[in-house]
């Protein structure tokens, strides 16, 4: 795990809550002392102290730890109000129960696509993404639109970041590969996933613009191969146009991260 550091007491305690998050189910301290860093006394003083603030929460009887009521309080919190989220959602609803496929909304973080809403299709398909997840920019719908219509230096230092795994025999391999799709996505409007991130999973996507440019997000139509193909799923631009269309009307007041911002790109 990246130490948090130059930001002491609360870096460290940060940093704490994090490893426990990491785990993905309650964890014992002998788990996080034998990867910790901290001395013994040093790491129970900080999982003490997060469990007193509610930040953590302790299970007596299977003496385990995990995220606590408040920290899901300020997830929440920051969830409703630093994402497309709250914004897009009825729009979304709409756009669901008029194409019938799974719809997701998502945004870019530090050079990843994060998923910040989803609702399936009438018949659901097992598949990777869900709200709250991270996903690569490079392979997915979502993520190229939202890359192609970044300013040109922050698109270059996000495709630097990329890491180019073969996911599926369509991954594209190569940051020049994923240049040239860019150009062409900027040209069209939109862009498709072709299997590229999940195997039989294809979608089409829409960035989600300010009137200036700047980009807020990504709306897809996702489905499968066994269901329909990329021309079924063009055949939904104008509804996906539309929606983003409305996402960014309702945004015009709401304060979102600069996405174009070197924060935002880890730079």
């Amino acid at each position: 795990m990246e130490r948090v550091t130059g930001d002491g007491t609360v870096g460290k305690a940060l940093e704490v809550l994090d490893q426990v998050a990491a785990y993905g189910r309650p964890v014992r301290f002998s788990e996080l002392l034998a990867e910790s860093d901290f001395p013994k006394p040093t790491l129970y003083r900080f999982v003490q102290t997060l469990t007193n603030q509610q930040m953590l929460a302790y299970d007596p009887e299977r003496q385990t730890y995990s995220p606590g009521v408040r920290l899901v309080r300020l997830a929440h919190a920051a969830w409703e109000q630093s994402t497309l989220a709250p914004v897009a959602r009825p729009h979304i609803d709409a756009l669901s129960k008029a194409v019938g496929e799974t719809v997701h909304l998502a945004q870019l973080d530090h050079a990843q696509v994060l998923y910040i809403d989803k609702r399936n299709a009438g018949q659901p398909v097992e598949m990777y993404s869900q709200a709250g997840k991270v996903g690569p920019a490079y392979c997915t719908g979502v993520g190229k639109v939202m890359l192609a219509f970044l300013d040109p230096a922050s698109a270059a230092t996000v495709i630097e970041q990329q890491s180019f795994h073969a996911f599926t025999a369509h991954t594209l391999d190569s940051a020049d590969a994923l240049r040239a799709e860019l150009a062409d996505i900027r040209q069209n409007g939109y862009g498709f996933d072709r299997e590229e991130h999940e195997p039989g999973i294809i979608c089409v996507a829409m960035p989600i613009l300010t009137d200036a440019g700047r980009v807020l997000g990504a709306l897809s139509v996702t489905s499968t191969t066994s269901r329909t193909n990329l021309a079924g799923l063009e055949a939904y631009v104008p509804i996906l146009k539309e929606t983003a269309a409305k996402i960014t009307r309702d945004a015009q007041n709401w304060s979102f991260p600069d996405y174009n911002t070197k924060e935002a790109t880890g730079i």
